[in-house]
């Protein structure tokens, strides 16, 4: 086996690894204070595509962990970039929140229900049917199907709620069309993510609590990965897929020796 370059740059999931359900992962202040000491480049990931990066900067801020809204990569931003390389200036009819209109205004997207060039699905906590009806005819009359994750649950207080893969599968049962999604695991928004920060896969690593996303798309990408498990994946649930993470950890804590 060809031995791995030193780690010069890392990624990291969000919740499941620095935080979960809005309290921090102890150890998260540490690794992310010493990553910003180290002067090393880093992101902090995310597939939901509600909040702006600088949304996101004070929701870590306040409850201790001090993330510049530079080193947050969110699938809004990657569906953004891509779109921009793919068709500069295009049209898009949004189902989203302001992470993802936001992104795509700053490309210099135009948003509208007239014709437009994409439909673009992101996360909502307000999908409507309405909204949904107006999205199926635009794709079933031409429109490229576009969604920014494929999560098909998010996490809540109260439980799981429907998220975008779900809705999207609502989506493609009507017209027949399936989206691409741009979010992990997806090695695009790792590769986005990558050139944001002037990294390279072959030094760089990927942190993540979920196998069928943070770490798949760490893999498929060419990253050194590390699976933690303070989020979904319990140590029962590694040997259900055919492949491995390069490391198991307990949480983010462990990590901090690794810079």
């Amino acid at each position: 086996m060809t031995e791995r370059k030193p780690i010069e740059s890392w990624l990291t999931d969000m919740d499941g690894v620095l935080m979960h359900e809005g309290i921090p992962v102890p150890g998260a202040d540490a690794f992310i204070a010493k990553l910003r000491d180290s002067g090393r480049p880093f992101l902090v990931l995310t597939n939901n595509s509600i909040y702006t990066a600088r949304d996101l900067n004070a929701r870590l801020s306040r409850i201790g962990l001090d993330v510049p809204a530079e080193n947050i990569w969110t699938s809004a931003l990657a569906t953004a970039k891509f779109l921009d390389t793919q068709h500069p200036g295009g049209s898009a009819y949004v189902i989203g929140e302001a992470g993802l209109t936001t992104a795509l205004h700053e490309v210099g997207y135009i948003l509208t229900d007239a014709d437009p060039d994409f439909v673009i699905l992101g996360e909502t906590r307000t999908y409507s049917f309405e909204a949904m009806t107006k999205a199926v005819r635009l794709i079933n009359n031409g429109a490229r199907f576009i969604a920014t994750n494929p999560d098909e649950t998010g996490p809540s207080a109260e439980g799981a709620l429907p998220a975008t893969g779900a809705v999207a599968a609502l989506i493609t049962k009507a017209t027949g069309k399936e989206p691409y999604f741009v979010g992990k695991p997806n090695p695009l928004m790792m590769r986005t993510g990558l050139n944001a920060i002037g990294a390279h896969s072959e030094s760089s690593a990927m942190i993540g609590d979920r196998m069928d996303t943070d770490i798949l798309a760490g893999l498929e990408a060419g990253m050194e990965t590390f699976l933690v498990l303070t989020g979904l994946t319990a140590p029962a649930d590694i040997g259900k897929f055919p492949y491995r993470p390069t490391h198991v950890k307990d949480s983010i804590a462990d990590l901090v020796e690794y810079i």
